[in-house]
């Protein structure tokens, strides 16, 4: 065996225990990561805050974080879907099961989709917008992370309504969907979760009257009265 064959054979070589604690790794930080972004928001807290909470090295954070703004984004991005598996949130069961069923079932899919996301990314949001304030580019992948936000809300509605959302709508459930309206009746007004995510004459109403639909906020957001089941 030539010296280029064993090089390949050891770059071929892949060992499942070290995948599986090399997973375990990451996940275990990106968990300390956003529940101290949650606790103590952006500025307060450190790498090496987050590496003693995950009990790691802070030499191995770094290695698959490259910085702190990277670590911060990664810590959202598996709290949309709420675990670290490459699979994006328009392909998971959670999401496809917006358009099965009676319009009631979809709408309360939809509310507990949207309410699970808010739970768990709610702490780190705050933080990603302490950060954006001085950050030039936190502060575009904000915005980024907004817009993504607003596809998924247009396909969600559409699922829920089972017809295509008009762009009034769609930034209406958008805007009153958003973690901020979240943490404002959970945080300031004490609400539950599952306050949240129950529909109800006490919900806020969006201020949306197009043509007979009335769009309101959680889950009633997704239910248009006069849309096609």
């Amino acid at each position: 065996m030539t010296a280029d064959q064993a090089a390949q054979t050891r770059r071929r070589y892949r060992s499942p225990r070290r995948e599986q604690q090399a997973a375990e790794t990451r996940a275990a930080v990106l968990a300390a990561a956003a529940q101290l972004f949650g606790d103590r928001g952006w500025a307060a807290t450190g790498m090496r805050d987050v590496a003693r909470a995950a009990g790691v090295a802070v030499e191995t954070v770094y290695v698959s974080f490259r910085s702190k703004s990277d670590l911060l984004m990664a810590a959202i991005d598996v709290g949309v879907v709420g675990d670290p598996e490459p699979v994006p949130l328009d392909q998971r069961p959670e999401f496809t099961a917006l358009g099965s069923g009676a319009r009631q079932e979809r709408a309360r899919a939809a509310a507990r989709l949207v309410t699970g996301i808010h739970q768990r990314t709610a702490g780190v949001h705050l933080a990603l917008r302490e950060a954006a304030a001085s950050d030039a580019e936190l502060a575009r992948r904000l915005r980024a992370g907004e817009l993504r936000r607003r596809i998924s809300v247009e396909q969600g509605a559409s699922l829920v309504t089972g017809r295509a959302v008009t762009r009034e709508e769609c930034d209406g459930l958008w805007a009153v969907l958003a973690v901020e309206v979240y943490q404002l009746l959970t945080e300031l007004r004490g609400w539950t979760p599952q306050q949240y995510a129950r529909p109800g004459p006490t919900h806020v109403s969006s201020g949306q009257t197009r043509k007979g639909r009335v769009w309101t906020s959680r889950q009633g957001a997704w239910r248009g009265h006069g849309a096609r089941r």
